[in-house]
């Protein structure tokens, strides 16, 4: 299967047209000579891997994590920046002419209490945003993603007379928190350093099975909003209601309008989901308080369904608290967080290209079509960046073929990402992750 693309890139006041094809055969290097380089390498990657899983690091305090990363590009001959973007790690390696393919790893963990009870099972411990001390654990698979990143690098390296072009490899942090791509982005990380002409990444399935790959056309991931309401009152004694206006009845009738945006508001064809996951209000039983909070989350794929449900929101807490007699200075104020995900958009043509490459190094058994997901991942921010840059984020599955099976049959329930329980194959995941992201930018390297 051969797959053409052209590209646009622009440089300065030239736009120069990069046409190449992906074809799906061997470029130089046997498939069974690369997996051999991997086999051989895996004793150095899973020593790093075990290594990053007990020494996890949540959002914004990665500083040991991002010098690991940065230690394992300056080795191979990266000219590595650091601190980029909070605690970033920008690392670049020139090989002759070619395409500008940026690979992102995200560094961060979660504040979570590891239950897995692995021998090497995280017992790590820092200081939570309010500074109480919490556990951290690599509950979403932040530590495959660095070994991977990481074995990536090597094997290009190892690999450089077969691929030229710019390769740009990312250590992003903050993930968790939609933070760290944005702030990257801001600092001037596609003006200071190569604009890439392809963006990858890869992101763990906690349902596929370890050695497959999941990719989704489009739309993979979506747009992801933190929202707060403030619903005012006038607070009272609980035998005299008909003396106050009470927010906590005011709340669940806002709650139960919300769920119509999506049902009435918008076409049974675009996806949207507005969840309330948080209410706190009043203080005792019999009075009446004068303020109720919320945190919503909402989720969209297109531009417009995100910003017609915040408009939404606002047009509906204000009317209603108006037919509940608040006067305008009592109306509900709404707070969209800036915290925005923007959706993570997998470009089809560069997609299909590499399912078929994957098809070809795995067996197309062994590569899932996925669909879309409301999850979020600010991987898609740098796509989005203008001009777009073709990107792709595919799924890497993790878990063990023996429970991937008792799975399928019903006899155990799967732990999801964000559990305490969730445990990757670390062997057949990180293997399979290294020997595609290497093929897909040797892929494209070669290309040109």
């Amino acid at each position: 299967m051969k797959y053409q693309f052209s590209k646009f890139v622009q440089s300065g006041l030239k736009v120069i047209i990069v046409s190449f094809s992906i074809i799906c055969a061997p470029w130089g290097i046997a498939d069974e000579s690369l997996t051999a380089q991997i086999e051989a390498d895996y004793g150095y990657l899973d020593k790093l891997y075990k290594d990053l899983h007990q020494t996890p690091e949540i959002s914004f305090q990665e500083k040991n994590t991002a010098k690991k990363i940065a230690g394992q590009l300056s080795s191979l001959g990266f000219d590595v920046t650091t601190d980029y973007g909070g605690h970033g790690v920008v690392g670049i390696l020139k090989n002759g002419n070619g395409p500008t393919v940026m690979v992102r790893t995200d560094l961060d963990a979660l504040p979570i209490h590891e239950q897995t009870g692995l021998p090497y099972a995280s017992k790590a411990k820092q200081k939570d945003r309010d500074g109480n001390e919490t556990y951290a654990m690599h509950a979403c698979g932040h530590d495959i993603h660095m070994t991977v990143f990481t074995g990536t690098a090597r094997r290009l390296v190892a690999n450089k007379n077969l691929w030229s072009g710019t390769l740009i490899m990312i250590g992003q942090p903050a993930e968790e928190r939609s933070g760290g791509a944005k702030a990257m982005l801001k600092q001037g990380l596609f003006t200071e350093f190569p604009r890439p002409d392809f963006n990858l990444a890869i992101h763990v399935s906690a349902d596929l099975k370890a050695g497959t790959i999941g990719a989704a056309s489009g739309y993979a991931m979506a747009n992801v909003d933190s929202v707060d309401i403030i619903v005012k009152g006038q607070s009272g004694h609980g035998a005299y209601p008909q003396n106050t206006n009470d927010p906590i009845m005011l709340s669940a009738q806002i709650i139960q309008s919300l769920q119509t945006i999506v049902s009435r508001e918008l076409s049974p064809l675009e996806p949207a989901v507005v969840t309330v996951g948080s209410i706190h209000g009043g203080s005792q039983h019999n009075i009446i308080s004068n303020q109720v909070k919320m945190q919503l989350t909402l989720r969209s794929y297109s531009t417009e369904v995100r910003n017609h449900t915040i408009k939404a929101i606002k047009r509906m807490t204000a009317n209603l608290a108006r037919a509940a007699g608040l006067p305008e200075a009592l109306l509900p104020e709404v707070v969209v967080l800036d915290e925005y995900t923007p959706a993570a958009y997998n470009e089809p043509k560069l997609t299909a290209g590499m399912v078929s490459l994957f098809e070809q190094l795995i067996g197309s058994e062994n590569v899932i079509e996925l669909g879309p997901e409301m999850v979020g991942e600010d991987f898609g921010r740098y796509g989005q960046v203008e001009p777009k840059i073709p990107s792709l984020m595919y799924r890497l599955g993790t878990v063990n073929a023996e429970d991937f099976e008792r799975s399928k049959a019903g006899k155990i329930r799967l732990p999801t990402l964000h559990s305490a329980d969730f445990a990757p194959d670390p062997k057949p995941t990180i293997v399979t992750g290294v020997n595609s992201m290497t093929s897909a930018v040797m892929k494209i390297m070669k290309a040109n």
